[in-house]
């Protein structure tokens, strides 16, 4: 059974209608034009599956530009982890806006850490790899974007 209610998929495996809401709302974001009738109509996609896909599809790439990201991770109960962690993090160009960590149970602690994006100097999903491979490091979970 799935744990989170997000998933991440190349959109070469989703019908194209999808694509189109995206494309309808970089055409509204961009100034392109100012009516979602003639936002759909250019793209050639319905007011209604617009309406009804726009809050759900997102793209995943274009939101790291200036945005935030939350994301937790489980780290054993070591010196200098949390240190190792955040200059990781801040030596990529994060900028590290949040930072909660729990008490260490059986000698893992949970940390969760909110981002600044909008000078990371590699891809969101490799940020996320790299930081689950260090040691001491047990577990990484994006959490959300804004």
């Amino acid at each position: 059974m799935m744990e989170g209610k997000y998933l991440v998929i190349d959109k070469k495996v989703l019908p194209d209608v999808y694509e189109k809401v995206l494309e309808v709302k970089k055409l509204l974001k961009d100034g392109k034009v100012k009516e979602i009738t003639e936002a759909t109509k250019i793209i050639g996609v319905s007011r209604s599956v617009y309406y009804k896909y726009k809050d759900y599809v997102f793209d995943f790439a274009e939101s790291a530009q200036g945005r935030k990201m939350t994301f937790n991770m489980m780290v054993k109960h070591r010196k200098g982890v949390l240190s190792q962690v955040l200059n990781y993090i801040s030596d990529k160009g994060g900028n590290i806006l949040t930072i909660d960590q729990g008490l260490p149970i059986n000698e893992v602690a949970n940390l969760t850490l909110t981002i600044d994006m909008s000078m990371l100097e590699l891809d969101l999903t490799d940020l996320l790899d790299e930081l689950s491979k260090m040691e001491n490091v047990e577990r990484v979970d994006f959490i959300a974007m804004e």
